[in-house]
């Protein structure tokens, strides 16, 4: 019998730019696993680019198609089916992860729906997709093959026989024991992928002890936590060392909790090795653990600021919390004990907020938002609600519930054009409104996430340290621009536009988006980036491209106001803010000009730098110089490196900057002061 011939994918568009850049890790795991269990039986290939994949099924389907199904790549995944069984009619097509619905009326909606998918997949993929390709070898006649294995149930499996009906076996497989799978990475299957644009992702355990309803990783049956043997962990990181292309920067770790377990302090220092050895990864991208935060600040310390804290909070409301099935996560009190330990450690911290819970209103958005700004973040990610497949909030139960009104919005970068000019796009859905909160306060918490996203940055931190110092509340600096009728003309126009694109972004179902993309001057505004954009990543990198010394002097200028406000700025409050206002504005001259040598000079009577940075409490007249100093602001050459590294891959258009600006770290983005000696 001739060896089976398997496809498997984890497709990203890259019309524009990358939309998603992580090695093809899930579908390794699972021919990592079936090379081990079948050998010589069969033949692998493993794909992350569209057009490979469509070029290798026009050229030979294989026996069996595999796909990834996250909510990023689901029609094109669709779209691959099609193409493959054009060629073969008697390819399988096999599908599985995340992006499938939780309860079983939707399940056999979902399924019935895309019938082109022979196989489901839920929960882990490995040992399913083990027992679909031995149902396989265990067919004698070539001929029959694809009938015979499609007319009985596949454990772990959900099957769609010849007649149409669905068989499902019972709850996806879980693997308890990781190790029994390979390493994708040391048995040399990702070695492809290193091509200077993915990312390398790995994994050090699987599944999350924590119930959220608004995560397709909240569900019962992958709540217990299995991990893979520290030996396999450090010999990825260190294989992924030796072989990272110069301009990679990134490592993302697919863990739901880092931090939480007593082991990810080893991990992290296993990471630090290879950032000594081979100066990267230079930023880390994954979610951090919900409880045990001294553990996880004891950990991340160790990765030299390439790894942000992140308190996720999503609400400090307790009802909402409730609600999503958070009330056994730490709370904010909890988040207040353990701040000053992270600001004493340097390390970077984000928190996530989410705007459109259950029971969520205006006034408890606002609230949340106050009540994390009280902890000094460094960073707020206020995001809107997705419902995603596989989460409770995505049930019916839990939509009638809460009365969700949502709309649709294009994914970012999600879309592409065949050769039959048939546009494939993919889609989102998010709740704009519910039975405590109005579309209207949508809008305005959405315009003030913008705010905050802008005005946050490390570049303005020494002004909302002023602020703090001087009993100021620095909500107030980041809500001014929603309350004040005297912005300047070009700041106002810019919240205008984000305004029209916040509203314009949403549609009524998937079918009005894809139907209008399908002409060709509708699709040609997404190339040109007038539509289909990440709104907030998009206008921040419009505003650090376009606009950000008028940015500068907007913000500097609204905090001298509400000092005048406050009845603090008297002559030596004033020399202060002076020092702090152009500390700012050699931080923030013209970002990501990599070749201009004209830098930014200022005289200080202050050492704003070394007040900044200190912890004590101590203000900034205790920071003066004995003789004014001169200051010019600059790029070290392993930034300027690193700008250009990123850039090369994402472009420099405002679509391509924004993803730019999400790979660099932020204490990196903004410029450094430098003494002039003359």
């Amino acid at each position: 019998m001739k060896p089976i011939r398997i496809y498997l994918a984890d497709l990203t568009y890259d019309t524009v730019s990358l939309s998603t850049d992580a090695f093809p890790l899930s579908v390794g795991y699972i021919a990592a696993y079936c090379k081990k269990k079948f050998g010589e039986k069969i033949e692998i290939e493993l794909f992350k680019y569209i057009e490979e994949l469509k070029e290798a099924l026009k050229k030979s389907a294989p026996d069996i198609l595999g796909l990834s199904n996250y909510a990023w790549n689901e029609k094109i995944d669709l779209e691959m089916f099609q193409i493959g069984k054009s060629r073969n009619n008697n390819m399988i097509s096999v599908w599985g992860g995340p992006n499938f619905p939780l309860d079983f009326p939707s399940q056999k909606k979902f399924l019935l729906e895309h019938d082109i998918v022979d196989i489901y997949v839920p929960i882990e993929g490995e040992v399913g997709f083990f027992n679909i390709v031995e149902s396989m070898i265990n067919v004698k006649k070539n001929n029959c093959v694809r009938d015979i294995v499609l007319s009985k149930p596949i454990d772990g499996c959900i099957v769609r026989n010849n007649d149409k009906v669905l068989n499902f076996s019972g709850p996806g497989l879980r693997t308890t024991d990781l190790d029994e799978i390979p390493s994708p990475y040391l048995t040399g299957l990702m070695d492809k992928f290193f091509d200077g644009r993915l990312s390398p992702m790995i994994q050090t355990n699987r599944g999350c002890p924590f119930k959220c309803t608004f995560c397709n990783d909240g569900v019962d049956s992958a709540n217990k936590v299995n991990q893979f043997s520290m030996k396999r962990v450090t010999s990825e990181i260190n294989y992924i060392g030796e072989r990272i292309p110069k301009k990679s920067s990134l490592l993302i770790i697919a863990d739901l909790n880092f931090g939480m377990m007593p082991r990810d302090k080893q991990i992290c220092e296993a990471i630090a090795q290879i950032q000594q050895r081979f100066n990267y990864p230079k930023k880390i991208d994954v979610s951090t653990g919900k409880n045990s935060r001294d553990r996880i600040i004891d950990a991340i310390k160790i990765l030299d600021g390439a790894l942000a804290m992140k308190l996720s909070v999503q609400s400090t409301d307790e009802d909402v919390l409730v609600n999503v099935k958070r009330s056994n996560i730490s709370t904010e009190q909890t988040y207040k004990l353990i701040a000053p330990a992270i600001k004493e450690s340097k390390i970077p911290s984000q928190t996530e907020i989410i705007i459109g819970l259950p029971g969520d209103s205006y006034e408890t958005n606002i609230n949340t938002i106050k009540d994390m700004m009280k902890i000094d973040i460094d960073e707020y990610l206020i995001y809107t609600l997705m419902l995603l497949n596989g989460s409770e909030l995505n049930t019916p139960l839990e939509r009638k519930k809460w009365e969700f009104r949502t709309k649709f919005r294009v994914l970012p970068r999600s879309f592409v054009k065949f050769e039959n000019n048939k546009k494939i796009l993919e889609v989102e859905e998010v709740v704009i409104a519910s039975n405590t909160l109005s579309f209207e306060d949508y809008v305005k918490l959405r315009l003030l996430a913008f705010s905050i996203f802008v005005t946050n940055q490390i570049s303005y931190k020494p002004i909302t340290k002023y602020l703090r110092q001087n009993g100021i509340d620095i909500f107030d600096l980041f809500s001014r621009p929603l309350e004040s009728n005297a912005l300047p003309s070009n700041i106002k126009k810019l919240f205008d536009q984000f305004k029209n694109a916040t509203i314009k972004e949403l549609w009524n179902s998937p079918e009005e988006i894809i139907e209008h993309f399908q002409n060709d001057k509708e699709y040609k505004k997404l190339l040109n980036e007038e539509l289909g954009f990440n709104v907030m990543q998009f206008f921040y990198a419009r505003v650090v491209t376009e606009f950000l010394s008028d940015w500068t002097e907007y913000v500097i200028k609204s905090t001298r106001t509400l000092l005048q406000e406050n009845g603090v700025f008297t002559n030596s409050k004033m020399e202060e803010f002076n020092d702090i206002g152009n500390y700012c504005r050699g931080l923030t001259f013209n970002p990501l000009n990599l070749v201009s040598k004209d830098h930014q000079k200022f005289i200080f009577k202050h050492d704003v730098q070394n007040w900044f940075e200190d912890n004590s409490g101590k203000m900034i007249n205790e920071f003066q110089f004995k003789k004014q100093k001169k200051f010019e602001f600059c790029y070290s050459a392993e930034e300027i490196e690193l700008f250009q590294n990123n850039m090369s891959i994402y472009g420099i258009t405002a679509n391509g900057m924004s993803q730019v600006l999400k790979r660099i770290p932020k204490q990196r983005l903004w410029r450094h002061p430098i003494t002039v000696t003359n």
